[in-house]
């Protein structure tokens, strides 16, 4: 069965929208500290402030599309929005105006988010929903390949100004933009869609069927912290900056290659499994951080932990999907994101504070126990959402 025309599309977007924030991204923390003179608190309230912001669109976001039922206008507004927002990045004189940037860069992404993916789900049979969120998730993460060696090449071998690498950013996000208005076209409901539909015409189970699936990614998400951690762990183990660097964009390759391969295992294996395996593996890649000894050992953990995403990312969409109800599909990805975007801040006070109280073997320890903990709870959620009979 081949994928939905409005999948593809929405990849293609999503892939030239991370290679216009993957180009910017990594060049913030210079930016503030070496060109704007900003400090580690600076730092600390751009990226804690511009993620809050996009998980609390998120839900809004979600309920609005439901009300309207409509997706492409705030696919089409987030992505123009965030765009738009971004390179401007590149006039900053001080980090408050990049803090306003990202702010509208965050709004842009809690606007589309949601209805992106309730539209995936829109479009797509069940039985090929893991694979489709597969293939999206995939050109995503080659997006976040794409944009760092652009960037290191405009700068290295073609000489150009950090500030002009921003600017340029803005290429990308017209591409972006051609895409949809051109590629995306809202379709009717599925044929599996119009069978639940009436099969559940005597009632919905809303957002109550959800809750136990949350309340275990809530669970897991309390041990995930920022992979900005994994990163130190790597530095202090003795891998070089240059190195990290490489890794970092080896991790996204992985990445791309898992998440699409995972997608189209999900659809055959079930979204519960992968997720199991995806969460143990996540697990055995913490103890592991925890224990190593050698900045080999760290380069290989790291490099195996881009397969974690490759077992989760499409598994957990598709569940969601089968958990909504069909007209509440972007209330339920608002939860989804908000539960995953709201508890990383706590996770990552919380992993902080057990490295510099107890070492980082306590901290990696704790991030590998919820992980267990979160994939045998995890074995009592229902698969898909009950249906009431008349």
């Amino acid at each position: 069965m081949r994928l939905p025309r409005t999948v593809v599309v929405l990849g293609i977007a999503s892939f030239f929208t991370d290679f216009s924030s993957e180009m910017i991204y990594p060049l913030l923390p210079v930016f503030l500290s070496t060109t704007l003179g900003a400090g580690p608190i600076a730092l600390g309230m751009v990226e804690g402030v511009a993620e809050t912001t996009a998980a609390l669109v998120k839900i809004i976001s979600g309920w609005w599309t439901d009300r309207t039922r409509r997706r492409k206008p705030f696919v089409l507004a987030g992505y123009a929005l965030a765009g738009l927002v971004r390179p401007l990045i590149g006039l900053a004189s001080s980090w408050l105006f990049v803090l306003t940037m990202r702010f509208l860069d965050r709004v842009g992404k809690g606007l589309r988010t949601s209805p992106r993916d309730a539209l995936i789900t829109d479009v797509t049979p069940s039985e090929i929903r893991a694979r489709a969120f597969g293939l999206h998730r995939s050109l995503d993460h080659a997006g976040a390949v794409a944009g760092p060696v652009v960037a290191a090449v405009l700068m290295s071998a073609a000489g150009f100004p950090m500030r002009t690498v921003f600017f340029l950013a803005a290429v990308p996000a017209a591409v972006v933009m051609l895409v949809i208005v051109y590629g995306i076209r809202e379709n009717t409901a599925t044929e599996a869609d119009r069978d639940e539909a009436h099969a559940s015409t005597a009632g919905r189970p809303g957002e109550r069927a959800l809750r136990p699936l949350l309340l275990v990614l809530l669970l897991f998400t309390l041990g995930n912290s920022t992979d900005a951690f994994l990163l130190l762990r790597l530095s202090s183990g003795g891998v070089s900056a240059a190195w990290i660097a490489l890794l970092w964009s080896a991790h996204h390759v992985v990445k791309m290659i898992c998440t699409y391969f995972g997608g189209r295992l999900a659809d055959r294996v079930g979204d519960r499994p992968m997720i199991q395996a995806g969460w143990l593996l996540y697990g055995g890649v913490y103890l592991g951080f925890a224990y190593a000894v050698t900045s080999g050992q760290l380069i290989a953990l790291f490099l195996v932990y881009g397969v974690y995403y490759g077992l989760t990312e499409p598994a957990e969409r598709a569940w969601i999907s089968r958990l909504a109800s069909t007209g509440r599909r972007g209330r339920a990805f608002g939860y989804y994101h908000a539960v995953i975007g709201l508890a990383a801040l706590p996770a990552s006070l919380m992993f902080g504070a057990l490295w510099q109280a107890w070492g980082v073997g306590a901290a990696f320890s704790m991030g590998a126990v919820l992980a267990l903990v979160a994939a045998v709870v995890v074995s009592f959620v229902p698969v898909r959402r009950p249906v009431y009979s008349s």
